[in-house]
């Protein structure tokens, strides 16, 4: 494929990334660049810059079930390699599910793009999905900057943030591990999880995100506490001072998790009872949190 040595992109859109005015209207197996045509599936290739490695089984099968019958109704995006030959620029999850589904042919508008533009392409393409969490769009962020050589404020500019809201996700990679999973899997929030990073020891923010997830406290609550912890250090501070806090609690939230694929909070009361509160996203998540539920 040829490559143009213009560099492009550079503080525009995604819809200017796609674009491509040096190349023919039309090709040699009659698929228009920049239409939308209906391709084999058996001709398309993955995507070597998708950005996402996991996708939620349920949620392929949900999607499978909608494209069995109604078929894919937002075509996906390909860059065309050379006859009859295409790689996926974004749309790998409707990609599989057509797949599963038994499909043979897949709608999709066939572009031109370089490598470097189909790495910003996949990445942004990925960060505007409403269902991704925090990290794996702070994860997008990072790589934009460091693998496509822009600045924040490019950045900013090209998925349509200011420079603080790029910046508090980036804040996010500097916290341990395991506190970073559990805002993958909804443990914690962002906002709890901003000021959890107020705080410079590692050891004691773990400690506070053991006690976020023990006592459901709200972002203010936790605000208020990374505060006091910052003020006095681990010797004005006790996990499970003042709190129901049990470890009991924490075995019994994290099956419920394990079983429900949700956030779930308890939360004990003064006489032996309590609440527990499942977190849902959207109302098809919640469909599907009560499908896990037996009768």
């Amino acid at each position: 494929m040829t490559q143009t040595t213009k560099k492009k992109g550079m503080g525009r859109g995604l819809s200017a990334l796609l674009s491509d005015a040096e190349v023919d209207a039309t090709s040699r197996d009659g698929v228009n660049i920049g239409s939308v045509a209906l391709i084999p599936l058996a001709n398309l290739e993955a995507n070597p810059f998708q950005p996402r490695t996991e996708f939620d089984p349920e949620q392929l099968e949900e999607l499978r079930r909608s494209i069995s019958i109604h078929g894919v109704i937002q075509p996906i995006t390909v860059r065309k390699m050379g006859y009859d030959k295409y790689q996926l620029i974004s749309g790998e999850r409707r990609t599989r599910a057509a797949m599963m589904a038994g499909l043979t042919q897949i709608p999709a508008y066939i572009r031109v793009a370089n490598d470097q533009e189909m790495l910003e392409i996949a990445l942004i393409e990925n960060i505007q999905r409403s269902d991704l969490n925090a990290i794996d769009v702070a994860v997008s962020y990072q790589r934009l900057i460091e693998e496509c050589n822009i600045s924040q404020d490019e950045l900013g500019e090209r998925v349509g943030k200011d420079r603080t809201t790029v910046n508090n996700y980036l804040r996010l990679l500097k916290l341990p591990d395991e506190i970073q999973m559990g805002i993958k899997v909804g443990k914690v929030s962002m906002g709890q999880a901003r000021a959890i990073i107020n705080i410079a020891d590692q050891q004691q923010q773990l400690e506070l995100y053991q006690h976020i997830i023990a006592n459901n406290l709200s972002v203010r609550d936790v605000e208020a506490l990374a505060k006091k912890v910052k003020a006095g250090g681990m010797g004005d501070y006790n996990p499970g001072m003042g709190t129901d806090w049990d470890p009991e609690v924490d075995r019994i939230m994290e099956a419920f998790h394990q079983r429900l694929k949700a956030a779930v909070h308890l939360k004990n009361g003064a006489k032996g009872g309590g609440k527990i509160v499942i977190s849902y996203k959207s109302r098809e998540d919640l469909v599907r949190i009560l499908s896990r539920i037996p009768e």
